[in-house]
């Protein structure tokens, strides 16, 4: 906080002093981050990243069957993931953890496996986003409890993504499979 002092007869603009400094000057105060909490989010917050990516060379070179509705459904799931990267990136900054988004840092430490090049069947699209869904989920779950320990806050935003993801890649790997017991 800025403190003011002035001297009898000197005007306002040449009375105010500079604000005191501190050593983390104008950084917020309150609950903050462990490593460990930081590096979970982070870890999150790349395979978000890297599934909106993938999610859109996938939207770009589907072909076949269903088309119309797999681009579509693609669309959704690039939303979601990006709209759920924005929410972790700044939960991130409330608890005082620089999130890292950059091109390198995303090819470097996604777990998700890479996505083909070129053009992709429908059925083959469905097979490969469904397993990156999954990818995704077993990162949020093997985070999850460390973060609840830490920062159950934290963990209610993970739970939010995982029910999403789960019903997603349910409702993705649905498009390939064939009634039980036929």
């Amino acid at each position: 906080m800025a403190e003011k002092k002035t001297t009898k007869g000197a005007s306002d603009a040449s009375s105010t002093r500079a604000a005191k400094t501190t050593p983390q000057q104008n950084a917020e105060s309150g609950f903050t981050a462990s490593a460990k909490l930081g590096a979970s989010l982070q870890a999150v917050l790349v395979d978000l990243i890297e599934l909106s990516l993938q999610g859109k060379q996938a939207h770009w070179n589907v072909v076949g069957r269903n088309f119309r509705d797999t681009h579509r459904q693609l669309d959704e799931i690039i939303e979601d993931a990006r709209t759920f990267s924005d929410t972790v990136a700044e939960r991130m900054r409330a608890l005082h953890i620089v999130p890292d988004g950059r091109s390198n840092t995303i090819a470097s430490t996604t777990t998700l496996p890479q996505f083909p090049t070129g053009e992709v069947s429908t059925e083959e699209t469905v097979d490969l986003v469904t397993e990156r869904l999954e990818a995704l989920v077993g990162t949020l779950r093997d985070v999850h409890d460390g973060v609840d320990e830490e920062d159950p806050t934290s963990a209610d935003v993970l739970h939010a993504i995982i029910e999403r993801m789960e019903q997603l890649a349910w409702m993705v790997s649905a498009e390939n499979r064939t009634p039980a017991g036929r």
